[in-house]
């Protein structure tokens, strides 16, 4: 019996190891809590007892036959550890026959409790669904059984086919076919059959038994799928590039009008007044999310053009403060806007430039340039 019971739990463990292996993401199912995936099963049975006894009486080997049938009941409690391989523990029983002939059949009371693994085919060959209707759920097990009736006990082994139909996410109709193979005194007669002299099934007490039922899941039934991480990474990769590609052309474009400050050259006015030419292009200082402190000091250094542009030519500054308004309320965006205005004003006022001569105004959120970070700014303009 060890040596039966472990090539089944190891031939459980194959099965499921090959259908995780499977590179298809159909296969990949992450791990749930111990707590997860439990079920109760009640079910009603028709049992058919093949006692080692009767062998040579020529009785009919119908198991609708009333000398060998009876009705039954089962309970059983379990757990799937993976979509394909689970667990229970199962008690079936009550009402049995000793069966010698079709005229001597006594009653006998019993019980039958199984371990039991089972490997659900369905997942395992064509991957988990949790919609999926029919399930086929082969499965094998030890265990031990009792005749109430004469108060013996007897080692068992069984094995059979559940199969589920799945009536809700939680309900599920049972309809199982199985067999117990039991020594010869499940039955309450321990009479050893004499002159056998190979194994054969009939040398034990037989139950086979067909069972309708129902399977109640407990908790968390369902699996989640595996994210497909090269994938998803490839995603946030091109979305990294896109935004790089932008920001890399804003520096290309702040460094040309950088370029045009530095080089403009006075012009003579006919008043005699010596002004220098100014590009009026905006000047952007840029900030993170829900911050109004300045994210790059490099974007103070295109403000400091446009503060020696106003002192040298005692020109007016108007600051506008935005917020992004996809993050934040219009109450929330139109006070972060304002704040940063009044810090871009602080840092133009630090660079020599008259508080008098600088407006600070704030415009709220705004949803006008792509990606959306470049709406998080605030922008000089000359009045």
């Amino acid at each position: 019996m060890k040596k039966l019971l472990i090539v089944l739990a190891f031939a459980g463990v194959s099965m499921v190891s090959m259908a995780q292996d499977d590179p298809t993401l159909k296969y990949s199912v992450a791990t749930n809590s111990f707590w997860s995936n439990w079920f109760v099963q009640v079910g009603a049975d028709w049992n058919a007892y093949y006692s080692s006894q009767e062998h040579g009486n020529g009785n009919s080997k119908s198991p609708l036959k009333n000398f060998r049938s009876n009705p039954g009941a089962a309970i059983a409690v379990g757990k799937w550890f993976t979509p394909g391989l689970g667990l229970r523990t199962k008690v079936q029983g009550i009402w049995g026959q000793t069966v010698y002939n079709k005229d001597h059949h006594p009653a006998n009371r019993y019980w039958i409790a199984n371990e039991q693994a089972l490997f659900n085919l369905s997942n395992m060959l064509y991957g988990y669904n949790p919609d999926r209707f029919w399930n086929f759920i082969p499965f094998a097990g030890a265990g031990v059984g009792r005749s109430m009736t004469n108060d013996i006990y007897a080692m068992n082994l069984s094995c059979g086919i559940l199969n589920q139909f799945r009536l809700s996410r939680k309900v599920f109709l049972n309809l199982e076919l199985g067999w117990n193979h039991s020594e010869a005194d499940l039955d309450g007669d321990n009479g050893i059959m004499e002159n056998r002299t190979s194994y054969t099934w009939e040398d034990k007490d037989n139950n086979l038994y067909a069972e309708i039922g129902l399977t109640f899941n407990i908790g968390r039934s369902t699996w989640d799928k595996v994210p497909d991480v090269a994938a998803i990474n490839a995603l946030h990769q091109s979305q990294i590039d896109a935004l790089n590609g932008q920001l890399s052309d804003a520096n290309a474009e702040i460094a040309r009008l950088n370029n045009l400050l530095r080089n403009q050259k006075p012009v003579e006015k006919p008043n005699a007044q010596v002004i220098k030419e100014f590009v009026a292009a905006p000047v952007s200082v840029f900030f993170n999310i829900n911050k109004a402190k300045v994210a790059s000091r490099k974007d103070l250094v295109n403000l400091e053009s446009m503060a020696k542009y106003a002192k040298e030519n005692n020109a007016g500054l108007l600051v506008t403060g935005y917020a992004d308004s996809k993050t934040g309320t219009p109450a929330y965006n139109q006070k972060l806007s304002e704040s940063r205005a009044a810090t871009v004003a602080d840092h133009l006022v630090k660079m020599g430039v008259s508080r008098d001569k600088v407006e600070a105004v704030g415009k709220g959120g705004v949803n006008e340039l792509s990606p959306i970070s470049y709406n998080r700014r605030a922008v000089v303009t000359v009045k």
